[in-house]
């Protein structure tokens, strides 16, 4: 069974969502024969590079609200952080993931692209590292067990696995993707948003039962789109 996760290393509920599914797939019988795929999402491909405009002034300017209020959102998406172990800052940089996203491709071909994508989503949510310094990417891709010399062959190569993204952003099109985080597994079933741990488990059990495709909606599950990330009831 292969389950392809579409996310964006900016995307809140990517974070969440993910802890979420390692959660629902760990009470899953079969786990063991479940391959996980993670396939790119820009939500937003024409953000600069990261430089140092704080994410808390992004969202007061995005939704037009005031910088407390932007707070009162981050505080909500903390809480739903913190129930899942996870830790979440909001003093972190806003900017594009491009690169981010090619050195993922990078580790898909090495192995370790779930270790990497973990990795940058510590650095990003949880210690608000800045992830537009090549020298800090470099730094977290070593450390997630890719060669260094490769990774700077990549950062250095602008089309470097570019095509690679691109496809993936096609693909999440042509399925019918408009947020993340967007779960599909074998062709058959999708998932849209941080759904609880039970219903991406309840979904591994269905689609090992049977092979009837269907869409799984998201319901009021958390999900990020070009227009930002909804929580619901909020």
């Amino acid at each position: 069974m292969r389950v392809e996760i579409w996310s964006d290393i900016a995307c809140p509920w990517c974070y969440i969502g993910k802890a979420r599914f390692a959660s629902g797939l760990a009470a899953f019988a079969h786990r063991d024969d479940v391959e996980v795929l993670h396939r790119s999402f820009e939500l937003d491909p024409n953000a600069p590079a990261p430089g140092d405009t704080p994410v808390l002034d992004m969202l007061a300017r995005k939704y037009g609200v005031t910088p407390e209020q932007a707070e009162a959102m981050e505080a909500r998406v903390a809480g739903a952080a913190a129930e899942e172990g996870l830790d979440y800052r909001s003093d972190r940089i806003h900017g594009n993931t491009f690169d981010l996203h090619r050195l993922l491709h990078l580790g898909r071909a090495h192995g370790v692209q779930d270790a990497l994508l973990d990795a940058f989503y510590r650095a990003n949510f949880a210690e608000a590292r800045p992830l537009g310094d090549p020298a800090v990417l470099t730094g977290i891709a070593v450390g997630a067990g890719l060669p260094a010399d490769e990774v700077a062959r990549v950062l250095a190569d602008p089309d470097a696995f570019a095509d690679a993204v691109r496809a993936d952003e096609r693909e999440a099109a042509e399925l019918g993707a408009t947020g993340v985080p967007f779960f599909v597994i074998d062709r058959r079933y999708g998932i849209s948003g941080g759904q609880p741990a039970e219903v991406f488990r309840q979904a591994l059990e269905r689609a090992h039962a049977d092979g009837a495709g269907r869409h799984l909606p998201a319901g009021d599950a958390e999900v990020c789109a070009d227009d930002g990330c909804a929580v619901p009831g909020k």
